[in-house]
């Protein structure tokens, strides 16, 4: 394998160019992130697939979770041992970050994956589908810079699947949407225009909606553990545990992600509305530009609700999302001004200290 094989292109030379202005001193190259492990990441550089982790001084210099080096970064890499280890010293911009808030209380960005083209939104057609959750991971897609595009699998488990479909498609506006079944071997024509070689993909969902089957049909080989899902519920394992990324057969690069039990929405870059684009369409119709369509007159969105044109439903998922957005905005507005105070207040203290050790010096 080679990093062309994995991505590499002009744009991502220049890219390297820039970034190597400011390093001096040691024989960098450029590698992918191709597998993410926790403290320690899978690889490919152009002598080949190693191991890689972070380099100290590099570690001390990030302060958010989301500086951290995940799945899909192209980074910068000093190799050891003949290739046998890799520390990376560097992360190139990305040009797509999808990315989400971490489960619990605690405020922190978690990278799904970086420098992705297209992200698959994957949801079987069983007790699986949910519209409304599928409007939450269009937010996180549209925001995260990649082309959204929704997979319903298990297409040979539903019997009315043209109707889900078309329930799908009065969600997502404007959003391609295929019905696949990796079983009996539907829809993978339809696919291959965003596999293509050099074009990343990563697939996103819950657990047991189908992903690695996904990777594993896709690539014609099985690279992922499979588990079936409860009869009940249709709820599915965490089969895949962490994030990994496979070359196709067709020439594409495609990640796959652990399954999300809940996906907590991290910062808004315009996707609630892209998400909600006939809700943005309608609103342009109201009398006040600031409506916040809840009991105002002359309400273009309340009006929709009110002939049937719009689902009431929706609009109500459309304001319980822009609130929780809100929340999280403020925040973390509120953690960026802690962490500065306390950086302020650290560096007064090490100004302090440098000062009375120079009066010692001095003595």
């Amino acid at each position: 394998m080679t990093i062309e094989q994995y991505g590499w292109n002009k744009s991502w030379q220049s890219k390297w160019n820039d970034k190597l202005n400011g390093y001096e001193g040691k024989e960098y190259v450029p590698g992918r992130i191709i597998g993410d492990f926790g403290s320690k990441y899978r690889v490919m550089a152009e002598t080949g697939e190693t191991w890689g982790e972070l380099a100290g001084k590099l570690r001390h210099t990030l302060t958010d979770s989301g500086e951290y080096p995940a799945i899909g970064d192209w980074v910068v890499l000093v190799m050891q041992d003949g290739g046998e280890h890799a520390v990376i010293h560097g992360v190139l911009p990305r040009h797509s970050v999808i990315s989400r808030k971490v489960a619990g209380n605690t405020l922190d960005e978690q990278i799904v994956a970086s420098n992705v083209d297209t992200l698959f939104l994957v949801s079987a057609l069983n007790d699986d589908f949910n519209v409304r959750r599928m409007e939450r991971y269009l937010i996180m897609a549209w925001n995260s810079g990649a082309n959204p595009v929704i997979l319903l699998t298990k297409a040979d488990l539903c019997q009315d699947a043209e109707s889900k479909i078309a329930e799908m498609e009065r969600t997502a506006p404007g959003v391609a949407i295929h019905a696949v079944s990796a079983l009996l071997g539907d829809g993978r024509e339809e696919l291959l225009p965003y596999i293509s070689p050099g074009q990343t993909v990563a697939l996103t969902g819950s657990s047991g909606c189908g992903k690695s089957t996904m990777v594993n049909w896709l690539s014609g080989r099985n690279l992922q553990l499979t588990q079936d899902v409860r009869e009940g519920d249709s709820r599915g394992r965490h089969t895949t545990t962490h994030r990994e990324m496979f070359i196709l057969p067709d020439g594409g690069i495609i990640v796959d992600t652990p399954g999300m039990r809940e996906l907590q929405l991290w910062e808004d870059e315009g996707g609630l509305d892209l998400a909600f684009s006939d809700i943005s369409v309608l609103a342009a119709g109201c009398r006040f530009s600031d409506c916040r369509h809840d009991q105002e007159e002359g309400c273009a969105v309340l009006a929709a609700v009110a002939s049937g044109e719009l689902d009431e439903k929706r609009l109500w998922n459309y304001r319980k999302t822009q609130r929780e957005l809100q929340y999280q905005s403020s925040k973390e507005v509120k953690q960026k001004r802690k962490t500065a105070a306390a950086a302020t207040k650290a560096g007064s203290s090490r100004t302090r200290n440098s000062s009375w050790r120079r009066e010692l010096d001095d003595l």
